[in-house]
Order: C-alpha cells, then structure tokens, then sequence
C-alpha cells in the first residue's frame, strides 16, 4: 500500500489526460488487461499473505528458525519460540516485522526477519474498497470480475460501481486498469476475467480513505503501469 501512496503525486498529473479520454471510453478493457506473470515467486511488497502460502523465513543469526513455513486454512503459521503468528492479510514486509517484535519480546535483540511468498495459492482473488465483505477469496476455475464482486458480498450503498479497478503483476511491472460495473451489468460490456493474485478495488467513500486520488488518476481507456 505505502508503495501505491508514493505514486500518487505522479497519478495526479495523469488526471487530466484521463479525463479528456472519457468522451471516447469503452467501458470493456478485457482485451487491454494482460494475463498475468506464472512465476510462483511472489516479490512485490504488496502482495498478501493467503491460507496455504509457503513462505521462506530467515532469522539472521539463528540458522534453527530458518526455513519454509506454511500457512494454515486459518491464516496462520507456526514457528519455534513465539508460536502461533496471524499472517492472513500481510504483506512479506508487515509479517516480518511482527516476527521481529515477538522475537524481541522475550527472545533476541535486534532480531532481523526476512521473509519471501515461496509459492502462493494462484487461486485466490482480494477484494477491497466499497464492498460489503472485503477480504481474501479462493477461486476454483475461470470467474469473470462480477462474481469475484459477488464473493466479497456485493458493492455497498456507497459505492461507485462506475469504476472499479483491478490491479495484476504482468512482465514484473505492477499494472492496473478500470473497469464500469454498471456497464458491465447491463450488458454493454464484457466481464474480463480475474487471475488468481489480482487486487480488486470498488471505488466510494470507504475506499476513498485509502486510495483516494488514486481510483480518480485510473481511466477507464488504458492502463497504468506503477
């Protein structure tokens, strides 16, 4: 997230050649949205831990709690000394750092933790922003971007479902695209398909909180590429 705040200043000054497209926007970007990258080593700092992740930990100095750990159908892992961790929802960074603390809690001083998303579940889909049930979803076969909607409980009363955008690493570069709900709903355009490790954002006023003029810089005609 800290990563999609700094580029705000950068977006801000996409708005207007945005805008000056949306006379001539289509709102189906299906065909302008590449499939995204296979590899199953997840880099990105914005990715999110989900159940069944194995995830590569290091502890500096103590080669023992070295090693491949995976997360449970609950979202949690365990590990010798602090035991149960919540890791569902964190990012590699933020559950390094919370294994630093509870390491320095009783254990180590200045306790340094890396850790890297090994092999994530492909299946599975987030979705944030004006939905009734934001969270991470697992996903068996091809689903369309209205059902995976759908799984986070639908949009909320406050929600724009004019813009909703869908982030997804292609070619190592982190890229995202908007799409219209609405047309989408009426049959005036076509769903695109969600992969599994896309971030889905409905626009409104809860995810205004967060991404403020992010969702505004995002056209419906194009993608950005951050």
């Amino acid at each position: 997230m800290n990563r999609l705040l700094l580029t705000l200043a950068l977006l801000a000054a996409l708005m207007a050649s945005a805008c000056s497209s949306g006379s001539s926007a289509n709102a189906n970007m299906a065909q302008s949205l590449p499939v995204p990258d296979t590899t199953t080593i997840v880099q990105t700092g914005d990715v999110r831990i989900g159940p069944f992740d194995m995830l590569q930990i290091r502890v500096f100095g103590v080669d023992e709690l070295d090693g491949d750990y995976q997360v449970d159908h609950l979202g949690r892992m365990k590990m010798p000394l602090i035991g149960e961790v919540e890791a569902k929802g964190l990012t590699a960074f933020e559950l390094a750092s919370n294994l630093e603390r509870r390491l320095e809690d009783n254990y180590l001083q200045d306790a340094d933790v890396s850790v890297t998303i090994e092999e994530k579940l492909r299946e599975q889909v987030t979705v944030e922003g004006s939905v009734n049930n934001p969270g991470i979803f697992p996903v068996k076969g091809e689903i369309g971007l209205l059902q995976a909607v759908a799984l986070a409980g639908g949009t909320s009363d406050l929600a724009n479902p004019r813009k909703v955008v869908i982030f997804r690493q292609v070619e190592g570069q982190r890229v995202v695209a908007g799409y219209d709900l609405t047309a989408i709903r009426r049959g005036e355009a076509d769903d695109p398909r969600v992969f599994g490790n896309d971030i889905i954002v409905v626009d409104g006023s809860e995810a205004r909180r967060t991404y403020g003029d992010f969702l505004r810089a995002v056209p419906l005609l194009g993608l950005l590429i951050l």
